[in-house]
């Protein structure tokens, strides 16, 4: 899979496609990157790409011609989709990420300011996602936090396929607890299950404490596991 970020800021990453499982990733052949700085296609001296907005109003706004210019430097930017990084956009889930994995590529487009020229949007963007809400300085963040969720179902990006199947938020619950060695740390010891052998058990134990710990951190997911249960 490729990804393409238009940016304003390209140094930001380099060093993360560079790194950990991400940087394994590349490494394989399994993704590809490209950055591509907005203010190359400034179409001015100054590297502007931004202006007051119209109506009025605080701050600044990304002019169109600037990142349309960047996009269309994209071979056949039409076959990818294009993914604009928002507080406004759909809150992004486990499950987008399993959708967009099937895709050859995608392209973020990182705003910054106010946002972008609504121009861009309805003339050039797929889809608006959100990770929270609250407002950052920029999207690159969030584009790379969708990269890094996405790369995950990918397929050999993961050397245990199991993995995902037992993930976080995978059917509405959240993970159980972990334990690794030493058996004893700091007056705690490991639950007996886990060292029972017993498998029908240590599945059980798990279930349990998934449903626990969701119910008690994420109560909204909990609802959608007992509806989904409910059909079963």
């Amino acid at each position: 899979m490729r990804f393409y970020f238009l940016t304003l800021f390209p140094e930001i990453f380099e060093t993360y496609f560079q790194t950990g499982m991400i940087g394994r990733g590349v490494k394989a052949g399994l993704i590809e990157y490209t950055v591509i700085n907005i203010r190359d296609f400034s179409g001015n001296k100054h590297h502007k790409v931004d202006d007051s907005p119209y109506g009025g109003g605080a701050g600044m706004v990304m002019a169109a011609p600037p990142i349309v210019n960047a996009l269309k430097s994209i071979t056949n930017y039409q076959d990818y989709p294009v993914v604009y990084l928002t507080p406004g956009g759909k809150p992004f889930e486990q499950k987008d990420g399993v959708a967009l994995a099937a895709h050859p590529g995608l392209i973020f487009i990182c705003g910054h300011y106010e946002g972008i020229d609504q121009r861009v949007i309805d003339g050039y963007v797929d889809l608006e996602f959100s990770v929270g809400d609250y407002v950052l300085t920029g999207g690159e963040l969030p584009a790379l936090t969708l990269a890094d969720a996405i790369a995950r179902h990918i397929p050999g990006f993961l050397g245990n396929c199991d993995s995902l199947a037992e993930e976080s938020f995978e059917s509405h619950l959240l993970e159980y607890p972990h334990y690794t060695k030493p058996r004893e740390f700091e007056g705690q010891e490991v639950p007996e299950v886990l060292l029972s052998g017993n498998h029908a058990e240590i599945k059980k134990w798990r279930k349990q404490k998934a449903e626990d710990r969701t119910r008690e951190k994420r109560p909204d997911l909990f609802e959608k596991y007992k509806f989904e249960k409910s059909l079963h």
